[in-house]
């Protein structure tokens, strides 16, 4: 029996990520298969086949009956045009839907159900729901390490590996990667320019921010390029030792990039999942050697030390198991490090540090300087100690402002960078006092309320840290949007908990 065929129509929405099909309720496919809102389907048009989720719709403005609408996502995953024939019939289960069920039961998979898994999200084969059940299933059932090292193992083998054929001269190829859950924290833009001067090759590709109001691809992009295709990302680390990119292009690890879309929405990042996304995308970049940052604080991703000794020993097992070199510093993670969260200002305090610019925030200097060093000492040339002093000559000197401006220029520089949002209101302080804690999680809330980091302008600028003493009604923060509906959510969101708490009485 031949399959049926429809005209495809491009319909325009964008379902982030998710193949989604449409057909009119009156299609006589719609009453001849059994399609109903919600079933898998596979849709084939030249020799190239999609899965789809497929909605119904009654409205004929939108679809005719002869028509199968697909979005954005679906439409150039497939490659057919506007009025091309294609084909659509049930979609078969993935091969590891037992697996999947398995798991969501709670049990334990072993290397070849999540080499299964993982194959076929990297195919895109489950639904967004189907997704979901994974992702949070994870988190409800904790990997054990095996699991852990199973799922990056087949993390990498999903995707592609950049391969450096020895273009280190025989040094390290080395990175530096932090577990987030910190606001601000743009360490990285500091890191690799210093450590490029240095001499050693560090590719270094990001993911967006999942559950933050910016990661280092998302600020790195208000000044340059990103997406950088494998290739030209490899032509770039040749010839300036270093790149600040969005790991999504490269499809280092498309499965991760798959998860992560579902991750997003439902603010969950599963330590399993955390530790084989972050190994498995600095493995396939190649790199040889890793400096991981795990930030500690009551508002942090890890509360606690005891928690953070549990989670280095996870991330030493699986690297140790995968010939990475790893070293693990915990960093105090109270409070956010810089002055801005969000896209722009993480990038002005980046630029304020290369610059040694008076303003420039000095505990995002000190730990730049403090996770260059260890990396810098990776060099065999280098001996144990002076890897902070040489990462403080190099920054002093303003040799590693000339690398990054050298590095943004090999990818593509911006030529208009996006301003602060023009949309500002300050936080006053609620009452008088000596600010005690902040809370990380409820500050990212507020500047994802803002904006950030969809709206690279959107976010919030500090004004005072722990430790500072402030009067009532003395602005704490600077709320920055470009929209005045999203200014309004996060000035009432401020407004209700600001996020800080007092101790003592200002003096």
């Amino acid at each position: 029996m031949n399959r049926p065929t429809l005209a495809v129509r491009r319909l325009g929405i964008d379902t982030w990520r998710e193949n989604v099909a449409f057909l009119h309720r009156d299609c006589p496919v719609v009453r001849a298969a059994g399609f109903q809102a919600l079933s898998k389907v596979t849709i084939a048009a030249g020799g190239r086949s999609i899965a789809a989720v497929l909605n119904v719709v009654d409205d004929l403005r939108l679809l005719e009956p002869l028509q199968l609408g697909l979005s954005e996502q679906a439409f150039a995953r497939l490659g057919a045009a506007d009025g091309d024939s294609v084909s659509i019939e049930h979609a078969a289960p993935p091969p590891s839907h037992a697996a999947l069920r398995r798991k969501i039961a709670g049990e334990r998979l072993g290397r070849e159900e999540l080499h299964a898994v993982v194959a076929d999200i990297a195919a895109e084969r489950y639904t967004k729901v189907e997704l979901a059940a994974f992702v949070v299933a994870t988190q409800q059932y904790e990997l054990d390490r095996e699991e852990v090292l199973h799922l990056t193992e087949s993390m990498i083998a999903a995707g592609r590996r950049l391969d450096w054929n020895g273009s280190g001269g025989g040094r390290p190829i080395v990175d530096k990667h932090c577990i987030g859950g910190v606001p601000g924290n743009r360490t990285s833009m500091l890191v690799v320019p210093i450590v490029a001067e240095h001499g050693l090759l560090c590719p270094k590709t990001s993911s967006r921010a999942i559950t933050s109001p910016a990661g280092t691809a998302d600020t790195m992009e208000v000044l340059a390029e990103v997406e950088l295709a494998p290739e030209r990302l490899k032509q770039i680390v040749h010839a300036v030792n270093g790149c600040l990119a969005w790991g999504g292009t490269a499809a280092l690890s498309p499965a991760d990039d798959v998860l992560i879309a579902v991750e997003r929405p439902l603010a969950i990042d599963s330590p399993g999942q955390m530790i084989a996304s972050i190994l498995s995308k600095k493995i396939a970049a190649g790199s040889t050697h890793l400096v991981l940052d795990i930030p500690v604080g009551p508002t942090a991703k890890v509360h606690s030390e005891a928690a953070a000794q549990r989670l280095k020993r996870v991330f030493e097992f699986v690297a140790e198991r995968l010939g990475l070199t790893l070293e693990v510093m915990l960093t105090d993670g109270r409070q956010p490090v810089g002055r801005g969260i969000g896209p722009v200002l993480e990038a002005r305090d980046v630029m304020q540090v290369l610059r040694h610019d008076p303003q420039a925030p000095p505990d995002l200097r000190a730990k730049a300087i403090r996770l260059a060093g260890r990396m810098i000492e990776f060099d065999p040339a280098v001996r144990g100690g002076d890897g902070e002093r040489i990462a403080t000559q190099i920054l002093d000197s303003g040799r590693a402002l000339a690398r990054l401006e050298a590095i943004v220029d090999a990818q593509g520089r911006r030529a208009d960078p996006p301003p602060p949002g023009p949309l500002v209101f300050d936080v006053p302080a609620p009452a008088d006092g000596v600010v005690a804690g902040i809370d990380n999680l409820r500050l990212a809330r507020i500047a994802g309320l803002s904006g950030a980091p969809q709206m690279a302008g959107a976010g919030l600028d500090l004004f005072v840290k722990i430790g500072d003493a402030v009067r009532r009604g003395e602005p704490l923060y600077r709320i920055h949007a470009c929209v005045a509906a999203d200014l309004e959510f996060a000035r009432r969101e401020a407004l209700h908990d600001c996020a800080y708490v007092f101790a003592g009485a200002a003096r």
